[in-house]
């Protein structure tokens, strides 16, 4: 079936390879302090690809203080539905350039995986889409619109207000995000959860200045000594999260622990922690997370108690639970377990919604097949430990509309670390898989 189309794949793939590595080129990485230039350079070039494929009404969205996005559409057949596919063209930041093997911004294929920052998250969603849409040699069997964003990695901060500015222009009855991952090479995943977040700053102060620690050492508790006692308190013995009231929910496993291991990579004689599947514990339990502290450097360390301390908590939500209510769990449990009467200040940050998707529907049934052709068996469906705030952004302003979670990255693509990359045969599959899930949707 759909021999035509796996053809026209075939030979649009050199192409399509070519264009994902120009678009890799360019360091559109949309955090602060970086050159916002660059993502707007990565917005125009991403508009010259649209054009190029032949959509029409192709512009660039923007609004005051936001990274541009990118927006092209083609008519379907009349009663035809509309589908509306998603990707982002910024990227996350480097990382410690010296942990590249070849440099992030300069793709390089080896082994058939194509590397460089931007080739899984999320520049082969562009490509993945224009593809599907090319395969079609320009009679699509239902309308098309291309919505690429440019703000996802720092959290689509202002997707709402996209939506809300062009709202009837990214009306559709179908919407497929192309910035998931597959479980691993070769198993084709539909991404049906994923969990919330919410974080905060957390300051101690034990004292009103430093002072000697030999002078006061041994009656007077440094911040950081209080820190670390008020962040173990996060969790049990055993590592599960022990704040009170937040949502658990439970996942079957699929894989085991050494598979796991291997996956994650996690450090040898290193435990995991928490309790149930391993699954559970990443798609469907709460975890909190301590990324960053700020304290003296250990090169500028001198003998004194430091009065003050801070670090940045991550929790991650279960499907179902309120982020509002999370975030008062976090605080209130924070604020009680200050040792030794330490001086506590907690300032609230980001939140974004755990989803749990609808996977039925005429939607589902069209890429489950397309999947199956493309990759010779049939696809699975897993959840996401991460947080994708537009995708509940999407479901609140179109609660018709099925959505698709989708993506070509797999266990060995390095997703925002050093040495990301996507499997090339993967990406060629992802293409098929989404030209023929539109194919049928048309029946």
């Amino acid at each position: 079936m759909h021999e035509d189309l796996r053809l026209a794949v075939d030979e649009l793939f050199p192409s399509l390879q070519q264009r994902l590595e120009d678009l890799v080129r360019i360091p559109s990485v949309s955090a602060p302090g970086y050159d916002a230039t660059e993502v707007s350079r990565s917005a125009e070039a991403t508009k010259a690809l649209l054009e190029a494929s032949g959509m029409d009404n192709v512009r660039l969205l923007e609004l005051d203080g936001t990274h541009p996005a990118v927006y092209g559409e083609l008519a379907g057949p009349p009663g035809s539905p509309t589908v509306l596919l998603y990707a982002h063209h910024d990227v996350q930041p480097p990382g410690p350039m010296e942990e590249w093997t070849s440099p992030p911004f300069e793709p390089a294929e080896r082994d058939g995986r194509l590397y460089g920052r931007g080739t899984s998250d999320d520049k082969c969603g562009i490509v993945i889409h224009l593809g599907a849409i090319e395969a079609f040699r320009g009679s699509l069997p239902v309308g098309v619109k291309v919505f690429v964003e440019g703000e996802e990695e720092i959290g689509s901060t202002h997707l709402e207000d996209f939506i809300t500015a062009y709202h009837e222009l990214l009306e559709s009855d179908v919407i497929v995000i192309a910035d998931s991952a597959n479980l691993e090479t070769g198993t084709p995943s539909l991404t049906t959860s994923l969990r919330g977040l919410v974080d905060c700053v957390v300051e101690i102060r034990t004292l009103k200045h430093a002072v000697h620690s030999g002078l006061a050492g041994g009656v007077v508790p440094d911040a950081l000594m209080a820190l670390s006692r008020l962040l173990a308190t996060l969790h049990d013995d055993n590592g599960s999260v022990a704040v009170p009231g937040l949502l658990r929910g439970d996942a079957e496993s699929l894989k085991d622990q050494n598979w796991w291991r291997e996956s994650v990579g996690i450090a040898d004689g290193v435990d995991f922690i928490g309790s149930g599947s391993l699954e559970s514990r990443m798609w469907v339990q709460p975890s909190i997370s301590v990324l960053a502290v700020d304290a003296p450097p250990v090169a500028e360390a001198i003998n004194q108690l430091v009065p003050t301390a801070r670090a940045k908590v991550s929790l991650r939500l279960a499907p179902g639970q309120d982020p509002g209510e999370a975030t008062e769990a976090l605080v209130e449990h924070l604020n009680k377990n200050a040792p030794w009467g330490a001086q506590v200040q907690v300032t609230r940050g980001a939140s974004a919604e755990a989803f749990e998707l609808d996977s039925t529907g005429r939607a589902y049934d069209a890429f489950r097949a397309g999947f199956a052709e493309a990759w010779g068996r049939e696809s699975i469906d897993v959840g996401i430990g991460g947080s994708i705030p537009f995708v509940s952004a999407f479901s609140a302003q179109y609660p018709a509309a099925a959505i698709l979670l989708m993506g070509v990255a797999d266990h060995n693509s390095h997703l925002h670390a050093p040495d990301e990359s996507v499997d090339l045969i993967e990406l060629r599959r992802g293409v098929l898989a989404v030209a023929i899930a539109l194919q049928l949707l048309s029946a």
